[in-house]
């Protein structure tokens, strides 16, 4: 399971990180979208989000795996289509198809790393999975930074979907799954006793899209970074989390979700007030570095619902923590996009209110966490 999972994270890593160093600057410099423009695509993303509680029918009619290996061949015929298409409406529909591979093996992913690792262990396998996802974006990023200058951007876009398309013919032939696992519940799960969990998965969803949208928008827009020094940027920004990702499992295994949570959002309130009235394109970047080691931090709320958790509702639940994410994420790019044409500051204030209130509600995990799993 592990091979299977980290062979389909490295090209799902690899696709979007591709799709992401070009998309903006072709959004900018082909497709002469807007600010607003550019939001309206960005909220469009994140519908397939909002719309990942469909992976729990999805489950009803084919294997885990099955859904897993399909939703990367999607996100890489998305990715390949999206240079061929510099417009407004050309751009929301592609980024729709790849979305929906992009989110729906994030559920599935998230779902079997719960469910065929145990508590002490998942901690260490995310973080070697987010290593892997830093070391193929890392590679991906110097492969777009050297091919810039010569290649079009259909050319980039289609050299970062084969990857994914690839990976994921692959994966429909393995067969990874153990037979001795608890059956998960089918059907919709929604608890009552989760609902911290939904609560901190909606808040970090919303507070995600600041760092996503207009970060990156920031960086181009306002301090005119081109799409090489935008790759460089990526690229040494993976090269960070390469390093630093594997350590996190073992840090929450070591001074447990709050303490690293707690950490985490107090050291994000300083940071996007730091985005919001910065004037130097350098310190803006390396706001932009520390943000995404920050993110990382995040799949504490994953092991957190793991612990408390039933056995039997990691698939669905993990589904809907997906669908929870992006309640918010849906309409945060949609309306901090207008906003931004009033003035760029505010979607970033906007983040930090997202980040006190997590900061608050980090405070009801219990302080000595333990299994309470069936």
């Amino acid at each position: 399971m592990f091979l299977y999972l980290a062979v389909l994270t490295f090209a799902q890593a690899a696709a979007f990180q591709g799709w992401n160093s070009l998309y903006t600057n072709f959004a900018v410099e082909v497709a002469h979208l807007s600010g607003k423009e550019n939001g309206i695509v960005q909220s469009f993303r994140e519908v397939p989000g909002l719309l990942s509680v469909g992976v729990i029918f999805c489950l009803l009619y084919m294997r885990e795996v099955t859904l897993t290996s399909l939703a990367i061949v999607i996100c890489g015929v998305g990715v390949i289509c999206t240079g061929w298409f510099p417009t407004l409406e050309g751009q929301i529909f592609w980024t729709l198809i790849l979305s929906f591979g992009f989110h729906y093996f994030e559920a599935t992913n998230q779902s079997l790393t719960l469910q065929y690792f145990s508590i002490t262990d998942s901690p260490v396998i995310i973080g070697k999975l987010r290593a892997i996802t830093a070391a193929a974006s890392l590679l991906m990023g110097g492969i777009i930074l050297l091919l810039s200058k010569t290649l079009p951007y259909q050319a980039l876009f289609g050299i970062t979907g084969i990857v994914a398309l690839a990976a994921g013919i692959w994966g429909f032939f393995q067969r990874p799954e153990m037979a001795n696992l608890p059956p998960q519940r089918r059907g919709m799960v929604l608890r009552k006793r989760y609902w911290l969990f939904y609560t901190l998965t909606m808040l970090s969803g919303a507070r995600r899209q600041i760092f996503m949208v207009f970060a990156v928008f920031l960086l181009v827009q306002k301090f005119s970074f081109s799409l090489t020094e935008m790759s460089a940027l990526f690229l040494f920004n993976n090269l960070v989390n390469w390093v630093l990702n594997p350590y996190i499992g073992k840090m929450i295994n070591g001074i447990g979700e709050k303490r690293l949570l707690t950490g985490k959002y107090c050291a994000l309130i300083a940071l996007l007030i730091a985005y919001a009235y910065c004037t130097n394109p350098w310190v803006a970047a390396g706001l932009y570095i520390l943000d995404q080691v920050l993110f990382n931090f995040t799949v504490a709320i994953r092991t957190f619902f793991q612990k408390i958790a039933d056995k039997e509702d990691i698939a669905p639940s993990m589904a809907m923590g997906v669908t929870v994410n992006h309640i918010a994420a849906v309409a945060v790019p949609l309306v901090g996009g207008m906003l931004w044409m009033v003035d760029y500051r505010i979607p970033f204030l906007l983040g930090v209110g997202f980040s006190v209130l997590s900061l608050i509600m980090v405070n009801f995990i219990p302080s000595n966490l333990s299994p309470q799993r069936k």
